[in-house]
C-alpha cells in the first residue's frame, strides 16, 4: 500500500463463496475496507468488485447503502467472472495497477488457478499485496475431498483446492507469501440423525451433491458417515460432532 494515497482496491468475492461462507455478501469486503480506512483516514479509495451474479451484486449494493462512513469510497461493479475480467483487461494496452487485491473463497471456481494467480499478481503496484482466503490444508475438507472426491459426482464449476495446494502453486510461480490459519468448526451433528431435514441439507453441502442422503449408495454414505466422526475430520464435544472447518489466509507480496 502506498504511504500517502491508497487509490485502488480490487475485490473478487465471486458469487459462490465456498464451503465455509456464512456471511452476507460484501460483509467481509466492507470489514476489510473499514480497516483500510482506519489505517489511511480521509484517503480516497477506488474499489472495483468483480462478481458474476446479479443477485450477489444487488445484495452487496444494499449492504453498502445501509453502511455509514463510506463517503470516501467509490464502488465500481463488474458483473463478470475473474476470467472474463482478466480477458477484458488483457485487451487493454496498459494494465491498471492495484494497491490491494483480495480473493475471498473464490479460487475453487477458477479453472486455471496458477494462471489466475500469475495474472492478478502482475496487477500489484510496488509494495502491494493480495489476500487470499480459502479452506486450510489441515481442515476436514482437505481429507474429505482427497478421499472421496473421485466417488462423488462433480461438475466443472468447483475445484477441490486448499491452502496446501495453493502454497505449492505459489512456490512454483516464485511468489513470496505468508500463510495464517484460523481454527474453525461447523456443527454437523444433524447428519447422523436419520430423516433430519437440516442433516440432509448438510450432507448436500459437505458432498456438493443434490439429495445425497437419499440417492447415494448406502455403503458410500455409511463410510463417509463413519469417517466424519473420526478425529482427522471432526471433534466430539458436549454430544456434538464439530467438523474441522479451518480457514487459511494467504498474503502474497508484489
Amino acid at each position: 500500500m502506498k504511504s500517502h494515497q491508497l487509490r485502488d482496491y480490487l475485490g473478487l468475492p465471486l458469487s459462490a463463496q465456498g464451503p465455509s461462507s456464512e456471511r452476507t455478501e460484501g460483509e467481509i469486503d466492507l470489514h476489510i475496507l473499514s480497516k483500510v480506512q482506519a489505517q489511511y483516514p480521509g484517503v480516497s479509495i477506488n474499489t472495483e468488485v468483480v462478481e458474476p451474479s446479479t443477485e450477489q451484486i444487488s445484495k452487496y449494493k444494499e449492504l453498502v447503502a445501509k453502511t455509514s462512513n463510506l463517503e470516501n469510497i467509490k464502488f465500481t461493479w463488474h458483473k463478470e467472472t475473474s476470467s472474463e475480467y482478466q480477458n477484458r483487461m488483457m485487451e487493454k494496452k496498459e494494465l491498471q495497477k492495484w494497491d490491494f487485491i483480495h480473493m475471498i473463497q473464490m479460487l475453487y471456481y477458477v479453472k486455471d488457478i496458477p494462471g489466475t494467480l500469475k495474472f492478478f499478481h502482475s496487477l500489484l503496484a510496488t509494495g502491494a499485496k493480495i489476500l487470499i482466503t480459502l479452506v486450510s490444508g489441515t481442515s476436514g475438507w482437505d481429507k474429505l475431498w482427497k478421499k472421496y472426491g473421485s466417488h462423488l459426482p462433480r461438475d466443472d464449476l468447483c475445484q477441490c483446492v486448499t491452502s496446501s495446494d495453493l502454497m505449492q502453486m505459489l512456490d512454483k510461480l516464485g511468489i513470496k507469501y505468508e500463510c495464517y490459519d484460523l481454527l474453525s468448526t461447523m456443527d454437523i451433528s444433524d447428519c447422523f440423525i436419520d430423516g433430519n431435514e437440516n442433516g440432509d441439507l448438510l450432507w448436500d453441502f459437505l458432498t456438493e451433491t443434490w439429495n445425497f442422503s437419499t440417492t447415494a449408495p448406502p455403503d458410500l454414505k455409511a463410510e463417509i458417515m463413519k469417517d466424519l466422526q473420526e478425529p482427522e475430520f471432526s471433534v466430539k464435544k458436549e454430544g456434538k460432532v464439530l467438523f474441522n472447518n479451518s480457514l487459511s489466509f494467504i498474503v502474497a507480496e508484489a
